[in-house]
């Protein structure tokens, strides 16, 4: 019993200023040191990041691999929980150590859900993805990157030995994406193979034309370019072309006997996967009924705006006519020529350069990266989503990247340019994720997190802040504004009605036409992503939604005392948060400017 007390009274004695600084720098070691031996684990991400180190390696996607994770994490989970004394950290490193320990709980948990995945699809499948990733991750700018290069194309045929592994594991526990995938997989997958040195047709195929420009810029003597591009053409022949015959065979043989089934429902133990889903993505308790619900909602809400600019240029109709008028008016479109390519990209730059100008209005800290604007590469622009941010490079050697899909000119009118550019560039991803990796005294873990909800959240966010400041001057382009937000209100009730209540691939499309003025491409597209990816999207609007309600009770707790400086820099300077965390974070915030 005396034991015992003298335990309890330890508990209560003070702690030293020493003891927190000992006690937080080995929390902090630790999180370092499991970041750097993740880092070790995926070559990969070391690309992503701008690091060097095994360039000439792909992951290991093996379920073997994924089994030493789990114990990788089952390990560190134990050391947090046995070694680090929680009461004598910093409220930095008790953050830290939340979102660590609530990060390897999660991997864990979620460890039973490792098959539920479609690691070939039409939005990010390996079988584009490699390529994309060797065109715009792997540079060359000497011999040694170059060879790196090469190896990664001779390492290709193991690798997709290890994917069409699973792909048939995955097959034998039943599986598999529906039979509308195949088709578009199969296209991304025989057009990497198209051209030299895999046929004779006499034009480049994509990855030789990407190796041989870069190779082509090199300060090296002629001859050791044409050896490099002699060895790369021979890697590309022997393990690439291989590689994806293999693929496109397995592809071939399951496309045969795939269902036509869309939701999660379809998987093993699918409804409690799906919830599962939804809990990360969202990072909230909500089910996927009161997700449905807050989207008709919201649904309801954005077509009563629409109604009001409706009025304001005088048009006359319905709002469904008023969506068809905006779906087929060419004034709000833009040439399918390469004049019109060119003038959308003008544009998207002008208005990013422009909000450039007045970011101080509402950031205290701003990212020092640059930020360029750039068009989906051909090879990938049918399959690819109409606009995405690629993060730039840790070290400053690639500036963050604004991509805007300009495949079908159809599906970029130019009323949703401006919500788009700000969603994608600044103030939206690039601003939260450039500010998230130049943290200084942050682990490496919070600079790179991944709540979507938090990240797409604060992407809607940016759509509307511009709103506040002035911009979206024309109605119309503030209808788009409306419609894009309309979109992700319609994700909610659509993802939730595909993967909980059995809705087909039509019915989800047939709610997007009906609800919403974008092209019906559009609709299939997010339709088809829903359905590969369950849950992803319904993050964008139970994010934004979470940052104004957050927004709204700071600015009724400090009235007079509000500044939304201060507020996005709480926001953005923690780095990503779940939503929970983030509340936390502001109610601190709204207690120390009272």
């Amino acid at each position: 019993m005396l034991l015992v007390s003298c335990k309890k009274e330890n508990k209560t004695e003070p702690l030293s200023k020493e003891k927190i600084a000992t006690e937080s720098k080995k929390a902090n070691a630790f999180f370092d040191k499991q970041f750097k031996e993740n880092l070790d684990r995926h070559p990969m991400y070391q690309t992503y990041l701008g690091i060097k180190k095994d360039a000439d390696k792909w992951n290991d996607i093996s379920d073997e691999f994924a089994k030493k994770e789990l114990e990788h994490a089952k390990t560190a989970l134990a050391w947090l929980q046995d070694s680090v004394n929680v009461k004598a950290l910093d409220n930095a490193t008790k953050l830290s150590y939340d979102l660590f320990k609530q990060q390897l709980e999660n991997q864990i948990a979620d460890f039973k859900y490792r098959f539920h995945t479609y690691p070939v699809n039409q939005m990010h499948g390996m079988q584009a993805e490699i390529p994309a990733f060797l065109i715009n991750m792997h540079q060359i700018s000497n011999e040694k990157d170059a060879e790196n290069y090469i190896a990664r194309l001779q390492n290709l045929k193991p690798l997709f030995e290890q994917l069409v592994t699973n792909l048939k594991e995955k097959e034998a526990k039943g599986i598999m994406p529906p039979k509308f995938v195949f088709a578009k997989v199969l296209e991304d997958s025989r057009n990497l193979i198209k051209g030299t040195p895999f046929d004779k047709s006499g034009k480049p195929s994509t990855l030789e034309n990407d190796f041989n420009a870069k190779v082509n810029k090199l300060d090296v003597d002629a001859k050791v370019k044409e050896s490099l591009k002699k060895r790369a053409k021979e890697a590309m022949v022997k393990a690439v072309l291989p590689a994806y015959q293999g693929l496109i065979e397995t592809l071939e043989a399951q496309e045969k006997v795939a269902s036509t089934d869309d939701g999660a429902w379809k998987l093993p133990e699918g409804e409690a996967f799906f919830n599962n889903a939804l809990k990360r993505t969202t990072t909230t308790d909500l089910t996927a009924e009161e997700i449905h619900q807050i989207g008709l909602k919201e649904v309801a809400r954005i077509h009563d705006e629409m109604r009001a600019i409706m009025k304001k240029v005088g048009f006359k109709g319905t709002l469904k006519e008023f969506f068809k008028f905006m779906k087929e008016d060419k004034q709000f479109y833009f040439e399918d020529s390469k004049n019109g390519r060119e003038e959308y990209m003008t544009k998207a730059t002008h208005m990013i350069d422009s909000m450039k100008t007045r970011l101080d209005e509402l950031f205290i800290t701003k990212p020092k990266a640059a930020l360029i604007v750039k068009a989906v590469e051909p090879f990938r622009e049918k399959s690819a989503g109409k606009a995405f941010y690629q993060q730039p490079a840790l070290d400053g050697s690639r500036p963050g990247t604004y991509y805007a899909n300009m495949y079908d000119m159809a599906s970029m009118p130019s009323y949703q340019m401006e919500a788009l550019a700000y969603h994608e560039g600044i103030p939206g991803h690039h601003m939260q994720i450039a500010i998230a990796q130049e943290l200084k005294d942050v682990p490496m873990f919070r600079k790179f997190g991944r709540y979507t909800a938090y990240v797409e959240g604060w992407g809607l966010y940016s759509e509307f802040i511009p709103k506040e400041m002035g911009f979206y001057a024309d109605p119309y382009s503030d209808f788009g504004r409306l419609a894009m937000e309309l979109w992700r209100a319609c994700r909610l009730v659509v993802d939730t009605g595909i993967h909980a209540k059995k809705w087909t691939r039509e019915e989800g499309i047939k709610y997007y036409t009906d609800n919403t003025p974008n092209a019906e491409l559009d609709a299939i597209k997010m339709v088809e992503r829903h359905i590969v990816m369950p849950s992803q999207a319904t993050a964008y609007k139970i994010g934004m939604l979470k940052i104004l309600e957050l927004r709204k009770k700071a600015k009724d707790a400090l009235g007079d005392k509000f500044d939304i400086r201060k507020f996005h820099d709480v926001v953005l300077t923690n780095g990503p948060l779940p939503l929970n965390v983030l509340e936390t974070k502001v109610d601190e915030y709204i207690s120390s400017e009272k």
